[in-house]
């Protein structure tokens, strides 16, 4: 009866945990937007579809419009509406003629503040880029950079351009009027070899200028996610969007899903408000999200990080930023530029991404695990603000170039199973004392590896310390509290199975837990002792593991001498 109690409540807490994310709303519904996105139904008669517009114009008093002239094949319709008229259009009958109705969400660029001016390209050199040269310069790949236009200033002249389209004014000529698209164009391929000005990524590869944000850096996600089905139709290869905002949007997610289906390979930037997820665009499934690093190769202050983030590369800092050419807004003049941000780290891996694609390597899964595998990986990163690692682009295309692309033995995994497993070897010794209940299995893994699966769960918007907290065994409770990689040998060390110890044995349900944590913290503490341990207050190397040591031994110990005493 104790047992189906226990039961219930445990599937009433996870009923509340899982109610409570499926209606948090985080970023899914947020972000300014001044009209709406009618996408009509496939299978309506088009003259129902006119008849339907010229109702709803009369009734609103106001035009009823394609986003653009490549509107009409997908019957995608923009509407001018504040919150209240969305969803006040949504309970209507329109619902039962569209596919979707949605908030046009404006996104806007991602770069941050322009301070000062850096003379050189320390970014290429912190991603390894000459090593990658020696070998491709991505010739043949067309990169289509969907931002403010990009202009052909003087260091991309020599830089081949193929066809874009500029969705804001609705016209061919993707010229930029802002300078942060041509600052993007130019770190992926800006001219080099050509005695003037600075480097590109793959300065071989071709630029498709798609310009969807306005001179003043803002735009819809109707016109962005055109020019994502313009650039898949049109035979880009990388897409890279140095752009980003609050809300979520089918139209968006299907126009990306479309593009990797035609085997592009779609990278955006994470975000530069400093919180714990990426933001969206680059939080969907077929996209590479790219964090910002400094010059330091450490996360840049701006930068997003946590759920969603795949990889890091170079963004800037306060003192150092990403030096191209771009254009002067004010006069439309060619200047040299410093700017920093996730959009300045986007197209770096956009630039890698197209070296790969041009040392043989076409599918669009491929060239992502390739760009995870060799990146460099940052150990303890308990934010999660490296992703899969730091952007190397020598790595990459020697990796591309074997043909072969085996999974990266994840360290961390296996030494948790080692832990949990070198518990129950110690539970074994106690085996005739133990009664081996659901507590004791619990205070077990929590003890030993904490439920280190939960690492691989991603759920945005919400506070990431929970996760990281019951995804870390007991002896790592403070690093995951503090992100930090020293371990707090308060935590990691016989001081709390004592104390529990000292509270639960009295107890002859709960004293399993204690047994069951003390034994877990043993088997953790035992492994850590052999990993070149690194402890709070105590320094590296003898010391530390004699620490670990002989609290491992002291834990063992207690449970001996509990367990006689019980």
């Amino acid at each position: 009866m104790k047992f189906l109690k226990r039961i219930g409540i445990l599937a009433l807490f996870f009923l509340g945990i899982s109610w409570a994310v499926c209606n948090f709303q985080g970023l899914a519904n947020k972000g300014k937007f001044d009209s709406i996105v009618l996408n009509f139904k496939q299978d309506i008669p088009i003259t129902e579809v006119e008849n339907t517009i010229a109702r709803l114009s009369k009734q609103y008093n106001q035009e009823i419009h394609f986003n653009s002239e490549f509107s009409q094949g997908e019957r995608i319709y923009i509407i001018k509406g504040n919150k209240d008229f969305l969803k006040k259009i949504q309970q209507s009958e329109l619902r039962g003629l569209t596919d979707y109705i949605e908030a046009n969400y404006q996104y806007h660029t991602l770069e941050a503040v322009n301070d000062s001016r850096y003379k050189e390209q320390w970014n290429l050199q912190n991603i390894n880029i000459e090593g990658a040269w020696q070998q491709v310069k991505g010739k043949g790949v067309t990169v289509a950079v969907i931002d403010t236009g990009v202009s052909r200033v003087p260091d991309l002249q020599k830089t081949e351009f193929v066809e874009g389209y500029d969705f804001v004014n609705n016209k061919k000529d993707a010229s930029d009027d802002h300078g942060h698209g041509t600052h993007v164009a130019g770190t992926v391929a800006q001219s080099t070899n050509n005695r003037y000005g600075v480097a590109g990524v793959a300065y071989k590869a071709k630029i498709m200028p798609l310009k969807v944000l306005s001179a003043a850096g803002f735009g819809t996600i109707s016109d962005i996610a055109e020019a994502i089905r313009f650039a898949a139709d049109n035979k880009a290869d990388i897409i890279n969007m140095s752009l980003g905002g609050g809300g979520a949007s089918k139209m968006m997610e299907d126009a990306i899903n479309y593009a990797h289906e035609k085997g592009v390979v779609i990278v955006a930037a994470a975000g530069n408000s400093g919180l714990s997820s990426a933001s969206y665009p680059s939080r969907y499934d077929k996209v590479i999200s790219v964090s910002a690093l400094n010059a330091k190769k450490e996360k840049a202050f701006y930068s997003n990080y946590g759920v969603g983030v795949d990889i890091s590369a170079p963004g800037g800092g306060k003192d150092q930023k990403i030096l191209q050419e771009t254009i002067d807004p004010s006069t439309g003049q060619p200047k040299m530029a410093e700017f920093m941000g996730t959009s300045m780290a986007s197209p770096h891996v956009a630039g890698v991404a197209a070296l790969i694609r041009s040392a043989g390597v076409t599918d669009a899964d491929k060239i992502r695990k390739i760009l995870e595998e060799s990146a460099t990986e940052v150990e303890n990163d308990k934010f999660n603000y490296y992703g899969s690692g730091q952007l190397d682009a020598e790595a990459a295309v020697k990796l591309a170039r074997k043909g072969q692309f085996p999974l990266r033995f994840d360290h961390d995994l296996f030494l948790k199973l080692l832990m949990l497993a070198l518990a129950y070897v110690f539970s074994a010794l106690f085996s005739k004392s133990i009664r081996f209940t659901d507590l004791f299995h619990l205070g077990t893994v929590l003890g030993s590896s904490g439920f280190f699966l939960l690492k691989l769960v991603e759920i945005f918007d919400v506070p990431q310390w929970p996760l990281r907290l019951f995804s870390s065994p007991l002896g790592e409770w403070g690093n995951a509290i503090q992100g930090s990689v020293d371990i707090n040998p308060i935590f990691a060390s016989v001081l709390i199975p004592f104390c529990l110890m000292a509270l639960l044995l009295g107890n002859n349900e709960a004293k399993w837990f204690a047994a069951g944590t003390t034994l877990g913290m043993a088997g953790f503490l035992t492994v850590t002792t052999f990993t070149s341990p690194e402890l709070w207050l105590l320094s590296q190397g003898l010391t530390s593991q004699i620490f670990l040591g002989v609290n491992a031994l002291l834990c063992l110990g207690l449970v001996s001498l509990s367990l006689k005493e019980s």
